[in-house]
């Protein structure tokens, strides 16, 4: 398959103010967040030609900023305004969208307070995350090496460049398995996430999911949990060790890229998608505006 570079292709790009051609948005090779990692960013997506849940996406890259010791240099306000200037310059009805902000080239080394603060914002058509027939036998997820940190060791709680690179690890090591996608541990042993969402166990008709303390508590994971309880199913969220999936019916990813995605393997487990994965994965479609197949 013949893959169109993402630094080649027609459109515009955000980038610190303006609209650019999308070729013409670039940075020089001594930028600090390319060597140093200090760079937080979001994933969006957009349905209908509307950005799902952009405020409160807004709001946490702002905050990623701030544990990372910086501050954005435009207001929420002013963000959404230009997300919603980029999607409608390129045309995106149903798409993803990805702002991101990092320390510039003005100063090298790991002390940077004198780096200028840029921020960018992309969009592009993308289709489902994992394959559309997936969503009838679920996915296959192996299980990982690479664990989340302890949060004394990592600021977990920022959706920052750097922490993500044990998801692309894991997710390459997954794939040449032959697997889709890989199911992370954290520093203690107990479940955490994959490679890039929050996961959810259904045990008995009772919604299980891991209590993020070192990890992102996903935007929509916190909306997955509101459309369980408007339907009744109870939700625990709690520290879940590996071998509770022995006693687990049905589980499912969800995220701004995953949505709401079955599982149905996980190393030696085995799951079928049922009727709780089913009645969220509708509510999602009907929230976001997606006419079912």
């Amino acid at each position: 398959m013949s893959l169109v570079p993402f630094d080649d292709r027609d459109g515009s790009i955000w980038l610190d103010g303006k609209l650019v051609p999308w070729r013409d948005a670039k940075l020089h090779v001594l930028t600090h967040a390319l060597h140093y990692g200090s760079a937080v960013f979001e994933g969006e997506r957009v349905y209908n030609g509307k950005v799902f849940k952009l405020f409160e996406h807004t709001e946490r890259l702002q905050k990623s900023a701030e544990i990372l010791g910086f501050k954005l240099p435009y207001s929420i306000a002013e963000i959404e305004r230009a997300t919603e200037e980029t999607v409608a310059a390129n045309n995106i009805v149903d798409g993803y969208v990805r702002p991101i902000a990092w320390r510039g080239s003005d100063e090298m080394g790991v002390g940077a307070h004198n780096c200028r603060i840029h921020l960018s914002i992309s969009t592009w058509v993308w289709p489902s995350y994992f394959p559309p027939e997936l969503r009838q036998k679920g996915i296959r997820l192996c299980i990982g090496k690479w664990k989340r940190p302890d949060p004394e060791t990592a600021p977990s709680h920022a959706k920052a460049a750097g922490l993500y690179m044990i998801g692309t690890l894991e997710k390459h090591a997954a794939e040449a398995q032959g697997y889709t996608d890989s199911l992370m541990l954290d520093w203690r042993g107990y479940i955490a996430e994959s490679t890039g969402a929050n996961i959810f166990l259904v045990i008995d008709g009772k919604l299980h999911t891991p209590i993020p303390d070192c990890f992102l508590d996903g935007i929509t994971r916190r909306t997955v949990i509101g459309m369980a309880r408007k339907h009744g199913f109870e939700v625990i969220e709690r520290h879940i060790p590996l071998e509770d999936l022995a006693k687990t019916q049905e589980v499912f990813l969800c995220g701004t890229a995953a949505e709401v995605t079955p599982v149905g393997e996980i190393g030696p487990y085995s799951f079928k998608p049922g009727a709780v994965t089913a009645a969220l994965i509708a509510d999602f479609d009907a929230m976001v505006g997606r006419v079912p197949a």
